[in-house]
């Protein structure tokens, strides 16, 4: 059962090291400029507040 736990923690250690390395050639090299486009175009990063967030901080502001 110990050989298959550190077998285990050096592939987690592995897997972790590969997203690190890979995060950081796609976003900080910026690569491939076309992924940070797709992103955009899908809608995955939007400057838009949502409703109910503003409602909270209408509510606030009223309160005060």
């Amino acid at each position: 059962m110990k050989t298959f736990e550190r077998i285990l923690i050096k592939l987690v250690i592995i897997q972790f090291a590969f997203l690190f390395i890979t995060q950081l050639f796609f976003h900080q090299l910026n690569v491939l400029p076309e992924l940070k486009v797709i992103t955009q175009y899908e809608g995955v990063v939007k400057e838009k507040t949502t409703e109910s967030v503003e409602t909270i901080w209408e509510n606030q502001k009223a309160g005060n």
